[in-house]
């Protein structure tokens, strides 16, 4: 309990909703030779989504190949609506990205 708090039981419909939401990624960068011109595509992608959309976003898996992407991003809002639409924004956007060729996503809300 925060100091100054009266405590709220769960059943207070004045409590807000904390809605967590998760977006997986696989991104293909068919020009990638190295990891680290992978490296640096991925850091732009992660730095604009971030930007843009106001979500954490990570490399989460096949960090050591070289055209394979994997990014985990994460999201909390008070509505679930907002959390699928920004996604759904996210996934639009990768989808036009002119160098990593979008393979697929997982979404969790």
């Amino acid at each position: 309990m925060l100091a100054g708090c009266g405590e709220q039981s769960a059943d207070d419909p004045s409590l807000n909703t904390m809605v967590i939401g998760s977006l997986r990624v696989r991104l293909l960068v068919r020009e990638s030779r190295s990891l680290k011109d992978k490296r640096q595509v991925v850091r732009s992608i992660k730095d604009r989504l971030h930007e843009r959309f106001n979500v954490s976003v990570a490399e989460v898996e096949a960090q050591d190949h070289r055209q394979l992407v994997v990014l985990g991003l994460a999201m909390v809002s008070n509505e679930a609506k907002h959390v699928r639409e920004t996604f759904e924004q996210i996934v639009t956007a990768l989808r036009g990205h002119p160098v990593a060729e979008f393979l697929g996503h997982e979404m969790e809300v």
